[in-house]
């Protein structure tokens, strides 16, 4: 009896599993919110340098009082290319002539501007308040409201590599609890951020959270259900992801204060951590860590929730320990990293496999963080942008289980860098054709990233899987790490950051044509094997070659002959 078996015995898709679903993946809707929180948390209103208040000139002091905005933004601000206040210039002395008050034309030789010397003013009718806002990060420090995602980013990273060891080590559902701590914590603090080295500190630390949450979260979730329910609840929880990405521009849209959206992200975390008491340990683990009589009572105590107490009482010590013993004797034989680079099959897979991880997290999160560069209502476009993604996955599902997964996953990157790289040549003021492209790239690579999971896990024999997909999702992470740096560029060649992002993409997507269809294959075990299997399919190729010729000169030399 495997352990599979001991599931669907004690219950399969019982009143357990869908309760424990339901715990373990709702906080997946505000993980969401959490990595695209940067669209609003360093949202930048229109703005123009403070116009003074004192006037030296005693001409004009006890005209300014009277002055309309529009009429002080004349004399105090220049015009940009647009016939729009420039946002980071004003004049070094202010221009009465441009008034024309009573005839009286002033020095019309003096157009002199400067950099703001009193700050700036921002329209607060979209955004009540965020951090480029409260921190003045606009002009010369505009490239520093990309650093928060950078570092939260960043965070994800260093959680996924730090996290996923320890859970290995103490643990699903510990690192789960302390990952819920963590995030309430350093999310709550980050809404009453002094500073804004402080918030980015903080975000560090919600980044390094959302891993430890995801990682744990997926574990706990696949290891208390039947492998024939996996696909229907990995579907589900990644339309919740998606679900988020809609919710959040309508909370977003609600509550335009940085701080307090900060706050209302963070603060259920608090009730997650609370309620997670309540879900068990992973049996998988408990075994392996040889802790077969907690796991024991664990299913005993799921038995009875799920009204088959009777089976529950049948466990034995004997029957877990003996259901386990594969994944015993796999443990013990564990491979590293370089075990992925000493074979030319296994370091080809890698190679292709981690450029297009990479490829898919840098260029989806190239296009998610910047929703005000299409010039479109950003709360409409954040809506959109998670509307996309629900036809995107089913297509790609569909397409993944017909046509097959290299096609799929090839096809929506080639596509998606394709849209993007055309977006650049689309006039500006066609802001509605340049936000269609936009959410259809960002579909295809939602697609994309569905294709990630399922296809890479199949490339992967069992041996180095877990190694396999820890190292594409860090190359992933990398990726989104780097997005928006490369954003940066931006500010000095407008369209050389949406090139870079669909040059990577199309290579990526061409890249994974050299990998092999694992539609309605099982799943390799071993590095050897799939060794094997490739000499075996070239010798194939060969003979077939051999035989092509061989009847080409064949049909020659009957051809002589009938001549």
């Amino acid at each position: 009896m495997g352990f599979n078996d001991i599931l669907e015995d004690v219950g399969s898709m019982g009143k357990f599993q869908i309760i424990h679903i339901l715990l373990v993946t709702s906080p997946s809707l505000l993980l969401t919110m959490h990595n695209l929180f940067q669209n609003f948390l360093a949202a930048i209103p229109e703005h123009h340098c403070r116009i003074p208040l004192e006037v030296n000139d005693s001409r004009y002091a006890n005209v300014v009082g009277r002055l309309q905005t529009e009429e002080l933004l004349r004399v105090f601000i220049p015009l940009d290319r647009n016939q729009e206040p420039e946002k980071c210039l004003m004049y070094s002395s202010p221009q009465w002539h441009l008034l024309d008050l009573n005839g009286t034309h002033g020095n019309v030789t003096e157009y002199h501007t400067q950099k703001c010397t009193d700050g700036w003013t921002y329209d607060n009718s979209k955004f009540k308040a965020s951090t480029v806002t409260e921190w003045d990060l606009v002009c010369d420090q505009r490239s520093l409201r990309w650093i928060t995602q950078s570092i939260y980013m960043a965070g994800l990273l260093v959680g996924a590599m730090v996290l996923g060891r320890l859970s290995d080590k103490f643990g699903r559902r510990t690192l789960l609890l302390w990952s819920h701590l963590q995030m309430a914590v350093s999310g709550t603090c980050a809404a009453f951020s002094s500073s804004y080295p402080l918030l980015c500190f903080w975000r560090f630390l919600c980044g390094i959270a959302t891993s430890g949450l995801i990682l744990n979260a997926f574990s706990l979730r696949v290891e208390w259900i039947p492998t024939r329910f996996r696909t229907s609840v990995e579907m589900i929880s990644n339309y919740v992801y998606t679900t988020g990405q809609m919710v959040l521009a309508a909370v977003a849209y609600g509550i335009q204060h940085w701080r307090w959206l900060q706050l209302t992200l963070s603060a259920p975390f608090f009730i997650f951590f609370f309620y997670s008491w309540w879900l068990p340990e992973s049996a998988r683990w408990l075994i392996l860590n040889d802790k077969a009589d907690v796991a024991l009572k664990q299913l005993r105590r799921i038995a009875k929730i799920n009204g088959k107490e009777v089976e529950g009482k049948k466990l034995t010590l004997e029957i877990l320990k003996s259901s386990m013993k594969d994944e015993q004797l796999t443990a013990k034989n564990k491979h590293g990293v370089l075990d992925l680079f000493r074979t030319p099959v296994i370091r080809k897979i890698a190679c292709c496999t981690m450029l297009a991880w990479f490829a898919t997290g840098f260029a989806y999160y190239g296009l998610a963080i910047d929703l005000q560069g299409f010039g479109v209502d950003i709360y409409l476009i954040q809506f959109i942008f998670g509307a996309v993604d629900v036809p995107a996955k089913f297509i790609g599902f569909v397409s993944m289980s017909l046509i097959g997964r290299r096609f799929t996953h090839s096809t929506s990157l080639i596509l998606a860098g394709c849209v993007i790289v055309a977006n650049i040549f689309i006039p500006k003021e066609l802001n509605a054709l340049r936000m269609s492209l936009a959410a259809i790239g960002k579909g295809c690579l939602a697609t994309a990233f569905s294709c990630c999971y399922l296809y890479s896990g199949e490339l992967y024999p069992t041996v180095v899987r877990q190694t396999g997909m820890g190292l594409v999702s860090t190359t992933a992470r990398v990726g989104a790490m780097i997005a928006p740096i490369v954003r940066l560029s931006g500010d000095y060649v407008w369209f050389l950051p949406m090139t870079i992002y669909s040059g990577v993409a199309i290579v990526a997507g061409l890249a994974i044509c050299a990998l092999p269809e694992t539609r309605n294959k099982p799943l390799p075990e071993t590095i050897e094997g799939i060794e094997n299997r490739a000499i075996k399919g070239a010798g194939k190729d060969k003979d077939s070659r051999r035989t092509d010729i061989s009847l080409h000169e064949t049909h020659q030399s009957l051809m002589k002959q009938t001549v």
